[in-house]
């Protein structure tokens, strides 16, 4: 893919860095694997699927892309045709699938996020090994990881977030969070460079109240620490989730 589609732009050129940061700090990808993009629509995968093609040269790794949209019976905001001009554009093919999410759920049962998340998970792994995938790529970022481990803790007692990699014992299929070093106002700003903003959808269950205060609490936190730049402390809390010293947690 030649470099004339990729707009060489502040915010664009950092998500670059951070993206190639993770992904070789963490062993997100080898030679010859074939990734599947869960591509939603929203400016969060979109920009994930344009990084993931813009760093090829950079990584020097011959790797598939492919891009997967799960279609449910509850949103129609997502403009598919624009998605997958884009994606072309890429050199990332288009797969468009219909899962009936509300459709699933039992008597008495409500709509939420988790549910919509379960079964659109599922569908991705089926997919996946199906057709000869190795790797599924989320577009979850350093917010979304920071939010959860908090919501988690506070909510649960429990210290769990997401995981930037994840191998399944059941499947031939691991996760890959390749944003997780970025802010989401990092990615936004990404999306606006890159025309991707424009045509990006929002689903009308994203907005969870739980998650809002949480993000205006680490907001706020992250901003009293009087760091220039705030997303640092995040950085070194995903640092510490990921290198946390067992045995010095309290033993109760």
């Amino acid at each position: 893919m030649g470099s004339r589609f990729f707009k060489k732009t502040g915010s664009s050129e950092l998500v670059q860095k951070l993206v190639v940061k993770a992904v070789m700090e963490r062993s997100l990808i080898s030679e010859g694997d074939r990734i599947l993009i869960a591509v939603s629509g929203g400016k969060d995968s979109s920009v994930l699927a344009w990084a993931l093609s813009a760093i090829r040269p950079a990584l020097k790794l011959n790797y598939e892309l492919a891009g997967l949209h799960i279609s449910t019976d509850f949103c129609a905001c997502c403009k598919k045709a624009a998605l997958c001009a884009r994606l072309e554009e890429w050199g990332i093919p288009f797969t468009d699938m219909f899962v009936p999410v509300i459709g699933r759920l039992k008597e008495g049962e409500k709509m939420n996020c988790y549910w919509c998340s379960t079964q659109r998970r599922t569908e991705l792994l089926k997919y996946a090994v199906e057709n000869g995938f190795n790797k599924i790529a989320l577009g979850h970022h350093l917010d979304d990881i920071i939010e959860t481990f908090f919501m988690n803790l506070c909510s649960k007692g429990e210290l769990l977030a997401m995981p930037i990699l994840l191998k399944y014992r059941k499947y031939p299929v691991s996760l890959i969070r390749p944003l997780a070093l970025l802010e989401e106002k990092r990615i936004i700003a990404c999306a606006a460079e890159q025309n991707i903003l424009k045509n990006a959808c929002t689903c009308p269950y994203g907005q969870n109240s739980k998650r809002r205060d949480m993000r205006k609490r680490i907001a706020d936190f992250t901003a009293a620490a009087g760091e220039s730049d705030p997303g640092e402390i995040k950085r070194r809390i995903l640092k510490a989730l990921g290198e946390g010293k067992i045995d010095y947690l309290a033993d109760i």
